[in-house]
């Protein structure tokens, strides 16, 4: 009796040991991949305070908790299900996919580029006078739609990001480690997201903080600065944000090219980056991963230039006479 209870204790122990391994190893790759997807996440924590600008500071909280909540239906519910049958049955398809996404991050990182050095350049459709909406609940539920319908396409790359980062294994790993990510990323963004859009609101409370001793002189002038340092902050988040899409959309396709296209060049990026790397053997890893970086960036504003007068002139006019066509 008792030698079979210590074999059961044992088989117990050794299950516990491979079950905390697998959540180690669930562990070790949602982090991985989710380093990978980080172009993505900072443009997405850039671009969703935009959102809640005019609104009231008592609905900005739910209005991030809205998108929030829409952002990870979008993961969970919706891209996690497409990826893992995209991974299972068409493993092909994923780089490919990648890609494209990559080439929209490009073209949107140039086109706020060229907004910002020439903004008269902007698009033809931000100039048009939108509907006015009944009242402030359907403005707030219009804007909450489109943050959710932009995030949508931010999600699908990390997703795809993610799904292309996790070695082959079992379909329950990949479905562990893709909703690790997904909730990861979601409450860590929208959670910063919402440090930032009542930053302001914070800074505001502690300014007016009125105690005359040294501490409270300190506190004040803590609350100016937050107030005062808001706005800067957020555009230069809008500029790293900005970078990374082009850095990450640019290292997308650079290395779909190396899988699909002339090797020569693979070859010629990782040359650059090895000799960069022996020049300065003291930073090796850093000095390599810059440069690597830098290339990617280059490159990506290049394909997100050439991408521009593509959608102005093609894709665009083509969407809009298929929308008359169904209407009709």
């Amino acid at each position: 009796m008792s030698v079979g209870l210590i074999g059961l204790l044992d088989d117990v122990a050794a299950i516990a040991k491979v079950a905390a391994a697998s959540l180690d190893d669930v562990a070790g790759q949602a982090a991985k991949a989710g380093t990978k997807a980080a172009g993505v996440v900072i443009d997405d924590a850039a671009v969703t305070p935009n959102y809640v600008i005019g609104f009231a500071s008592t609905r900005e909280l739910p209005i991030v908790g809205k998108i929030a909540i829409g952002s990870l239906r979008n993961k969970l519910l919706i891209l996690l299900p497409i990826a893992l049958l995209l991974g299972y049955f068409l493993p092909a398809a994923v780089t490919p996919l990648l890609m494209l996404g990559g080439a929209f991050l490009c073209y949107e990182g140039a086109e706020k580029v060229l907004e910002a050095v020439m903004p008269h350049h902007a698009h033809a459709h931000a100039a048009q006078p939108q509907p006015i909406a009944a009242d402030a609940g359907t403005v707030e539920d219009e804007k909450v739609a489109s943050a959710i319908k932009t995030d949508f396409i931010l999600s699908a790359e990390i997703m795809a990001i993610t799904l292309a980062a996790i070695p082959s294994g079992s379909i329950w790993m990949q479905a562990l480690v893709l909703a690790l990510v997904g909730f990861g990323i979601t409450v860590g963004v929208y959670g910063v997201v919402a440090l930032i859009v009542k930053a302001d609101d914070a800074g505001l409370a502690l300014a007016r903080y009125e105690g005359a001793s040294a501490i409270g002189a300190a506190i004040r002038a803590l609350g100016r600065a937050l107030v005062r340092g808001m706005p800067p902050f957020l555009t230069v988040l809008s500029t790293i944000g900005t970078a990374a899409m082009i850095w990450v959309g640019g290292g997308i396709i650079l290395h779909g090219i190396e899988k699909y296209g002339p090797p020569v060049v693979g070859r010629m990026v990782h040359a650059t980056t090895e000799a960069a790397a022996h020049a300065l053997p003291s930073i090796a890893g850093i000095v390599e991963w810059s440069v690597e970086a830098a290339i990617s960036g280059v490159f990506g504003l290049i394909i997100g230039a050439l991408a521009i007068p593509a959608v102005e002139y093609g894709l665009a006019p083509a969407w809009k006479r298929l929308r008359r066509s169904r209407s009709a």
